[in-house]
């Protein structure tokens, strides 16, 4: 059995990304963690419309690893077709925007969200809003980086210090949550050089996502 996190999007710098970051988690894992891609997706979702149009070919891929899963991510900040997913499938399903959402009011009282683009923004917006915590939220910035800019380190861990600074001065966040799958290599370096909590979604879900098969398995064994 295997807990697979679906990479929306066809970039495979993203999902090799997303793979190494989970290596850690796999020695912690009663079941294997794979990472895959929607080959058909965007190279980066960055509109209201490649959300939309990822979660068909989401739910087929899903839908093909069921029998084999052992719980499911979805691997965009945006969350696309999480409640359709768990409509769809018996097995948890984790969004790593909820679960880095999630996981950061557990480490602060207020966060802060680093968002790729201004357009970004509004999607977390009502998804903050929907999940009744906006209140818990100090800022949600963005880089002013697309999903394939994020491959120039120097540049980008430049803007995310940048960005992080103003979220943790000006706006008192306490946590930074890194708002897009393709930042799951900076988490480290980002907190040492800020000094506070910076959650990677990828990680928090994957963390959730084990517990979640943990506490199933723990069922069954009280259930015999």
């Amino acid at each position: 059995m295997t807990i697979y996190i679906i990479n929306p999007n066809s970039s495979r710098t993203v999902t090799d990304g997303i793979d190494r970051a989970m290596q850690p988690f796999r020695g912690q894992s009663p079941v294997g963690i794979t990472a895959v891609q929607i080959d058909e997706g965007p190279k980066g979702i960055e509109t209201q419309a490649h959300v939309d149009g990822v979660v068909t070919p989401l739910l087929r891929r899903a839908e093909a690893l069921e029998a084999d899963a052992s719980a499911f991510i979805v691997a965009c900040f945006s969350d696309p077709g999480l409640a359709a997913l768990r409509e769809q499938s018996r097995r948890p399903v984790l969004g790593i925007a909820e679960s880095a959402i999630l996981t950061a009011m557990t480490l602060g009282q207020r966060f802060g969200i680093l968002s790729i683009l201004w357009k970004s923004v509004p999607r977390h917006m009502r998804m903050l809003g929907a999940m009744g915590v906006k209140d818990r939220l100090a800022a949600d910035l963005p880089l002013e980086l697309g999903v394939a800019d994020l491959t120039d380190r120097n540049r980008t861990f430049g803007r995310l210090r940048a960005v992080g600074t103003t979220l943790r001065d000006t706006h008192g966040a306490e946590v930074l949550i890194l708002g897009c799958a393709g930042m799951t290599s900076y988490r480290a370096d980002l907190s040492d050089a800020l000094g506070c909590p910076v959650v990677e979604p990828c990680e928090a879900a994957a963390a959730m996502a084990i517990g979640r098969v943990a506490l199933a398995r723990a069922h069954e064994g009280r259930n015999i």
